[in-house]
């Protein structure tokens, strides 16, 4: 029964992915036809360079020919539901093609490369943050719950509505300028060093580009976790079971972690899954703030000089870590909480 559960959200994922990528591909499909003319314009460009020798009315026939091959080739000449259903078709298959502008580090104009460069980037900051600010959040609810209205459950109250009130790009800039230039501690921005030294000190010089940027996520997001968490875990706290646990003389650490967390768990567990999809997608402010190289940078990139290979790329790249957020919280759902039936019926 949970097996059909889970290949039946998977399906519903898969689905709704390729309806989204052929969203794009009809809201795309004026500027792709103009990029990819442009690109066979360029090809023929480099093409007829090697014919010299031709005289001007060769010349323009072999052009002509070329350009029609070319545009059979990217199905140009195809009707507009041809040229969305092929272009749809590319990008579910991670066929994006080369970019127009954009280049990896080594030169290549491969989207997937250009892709594949920057993707690791943001799921290492954006992992890490989402395993700081879970364990932390969780930690800290899970003490303010033990002793609802204290001093420090009404101030870490109005800490969540500070910090949730501020613009990600402004403590971005106020951490840069407290930690990189008042006390320089950490690197304003990048990646690396330059030049960026080898093997033990190059993963150092790393974590300490990787720390600012990381000190900022966490900051916004510990504190609205453990306010979450905390009222999360007050509410299943007045649950009967809870009740009879305690009157049976439960030790409360032991209720606290083994009956009410337990009960928890699905509902802490949504909020922190949504939350790293949705990160790991891409923070295009944080990223671009820290000079991190990651793909909510990329797709900022992209839209700046309308490399819309790369859009496509990124927009689905999105989409399908999107899709797979919300297929792993139902299974986890299914996992965490037994009360669950899957398939049941009242």
């Amino acid at each position: 029964m949970y097996g059909k559960h889970v290949l039946k959200r998977a399906a519903y994922g898969i689905m709704m992915y390729v309806v989204m990528v052929f969203v794009y591909s009809a809201l795309f499909n004026s500027v792709a036809d103009k990029t990819v003319s442009s690109l066979i314009d360029e090809q023929i460009a480099q093409e007829m360079s090697r014919y010299k020798n031709l005289d001007e009315n060769q010349r323009t026939l072999l052009r002509a020919e070329r350009i029609d091959a070319k545009r059979r080739q990217y199905h140009l000449d195809d009707p507009l539901a041809g040229r969305i259903f092929w272009r749809a078709l590319n990008t579910i298959t991670f066929n994006y093609g080369n970019s127009t502008i954009i280049k990896s580090s080594d030169g290549d104009r491969r989207v997937l490369s250009i892709i594949g460069e920057a993707l690791p980037r943001t799921i290492v900051l954006f992992t890490t943050q989402f395993i700081l600010v879970t364990v932390l959040g969780v930690a800290m609810g899970l003490h303010l719950a033990r002793k609802p209205n204290g001093a420090l459950d009404r101030a870490n109250s109005t800490v969540t509505m500070i910090t949730n009130g501020l613009p990600a790009w402004w403590l971005g800039m106020i951490m840069i300028m407290a930690f990189a230039y008042a006390v320089p501690i950490f690197p304003a921005g990048g990646i690396r060093s330059n030049p960026p030294p080898e093997g033990i000190a190059g993963l150092l010089d790393y974590l300490w580009h990787l720390s600012l940027p990381l000190l900022t996520l966490t900051v916004l997001g510990v504190w609205g976790t453990a306010y979450v968490t905390r009222n999360i875990v007050l509410s299943s706290m007045q649950e009967d079971y809870v009740m009879a646990a305690r009157a049976r003389g439960v030790p409360e650490r032991l209720v606290l972690y083994s009956h009410t967390l337990r009960t928890s768990m699905p509902a802490i567990m949504t909020l922190a899954i949504l939350g790293l999809f949705g990160s790991i997608a891409g923070n295009i402010i944080v990223e671009g703030i820290f000079g991190w190289p990651g793909i909510g940078n990329l797709y900022f990139i992209a839209v700046q000089q309308n490399d819309v290979p790369v859009l496509m790329g990124t927009l689905s790249i999105e989409t399908l870590l999107n899709m797979c957020g919300f297929v792993i919280l139902d299974i986890v759902y299914g996992l965490l909480d037994p009360r669950i039936k899957v398939g049941g019926r009242a």
